[in-house]
């Protein structure tokens, strides 16, 4: 696809708001004039920076950067104009959003900060969407081992790249949503641990008839719901106890900012 140079897709590349570790980098780059240089200020490698404007670059369907050849410098990289409008429009819409905010969270009946609202513009195909706290991150060569603590207490694992960390800024202690397919969730009565993959318990609150493979909705100790399947035969009733699997690499990490 041959992307225009005129026409920014402003409502996908500003899902997030000024905390957005790739509208930072964006923004540093044309400060600097250099992405080396950005991804240094910005506390980044250099390729997650280049992963960062690429991810941007797609979202907006427009070139964003482009590089700059000679100079006293060997040559640098500049932002375009689209790439200027963007980091203008960014900037419009976190005045706005911040000040929608404010009035919420004055208002006499708010019951409290409302700021977590903006994990509810997240829309995904993955019907698992478990709020849960960075505990720890491990490196795990070559990617990295988060520790997820969900409600409750009970540990989820994700195993990711070290750049994706960094582009979302990931902490402990940090609010995340940890993501995953249904399909991607083995559930049966019992399950034997095994390497890279979760384990987590709870009790069905329904199942597809055992004769052949199906959905299973299975409540967690904490109360948190989550969906998989069963193989055929499994034998699964509703309030009955089951185990859930699912593989570290297929928990993804999002967070609202």
């Amino acid at each position: 696809m041959t992307m225009k140079k005129d026409t920014i897709r402003y409502e996908q590349a500003l899902g997030s708001n000024a905390t957005d570790k790739r509208i930072d980098i964006l923004r540093r780059i044309g400060e600097v004039g250099s992405i080396s240089e950005a991804a240094r200020c910005a506390g980044v490698s250099y390729k997650a920076a280049w992963q960062a404007i690429e991810i941007l670059t797609n979202l907006a369907g427009t070139l964003l950067v482009e590089k700059v050849v000679g100079g006293a410098g060997g040559g640098g990289a500049q932002l375009t104009a689209t790439g200027q409008r963007l980091l203008q429009a960014s900037d419009l819409l976190n005045a706005a959003r911040s000040e929608v905010i404010a009035n919420l969270n004055r208002a006499p009946d708010s019951g409290g900060s409302v700021d977590g609202l903006t994990a509810l513009g997240l829309r995904t195909s993955m019907r698992n969407q478990l709020p849960c706290r960075v505990k720890s991150l491990r490196r795990k060569s070559p990617s990295l081992r988060v520790e997820l603590e969900l409600q409750g207490g009970a540990l989820l694992y994700s195993t990711i790249t070290r750049e994706s960390a960094q582009l979302l800024g990931l902490h402990p202690g940090q609010q995340v949503m940890a993501l995953c397919k249904a399909t991607a969730v083995v559930v049966a009565a019992q399950l034997a641990p095994r390497e890279g993959f979760n384990t987590l318990t709870g009790v069905t609150t329904r199942a597809a008839s055992s004769r052949a493979s199906g959905e299973v909705g299975l409540k967690l100790s904490s109360g948190l719901q989550l969906v998989g399947f069963g193989q055929a035969g499994h034998g699964l009733k509703a309030r009955a106890p089951a185990m859930a699997q699912i593989e570290e690499s297929g928990v993804v990490i999002a967070v609202s900012g």
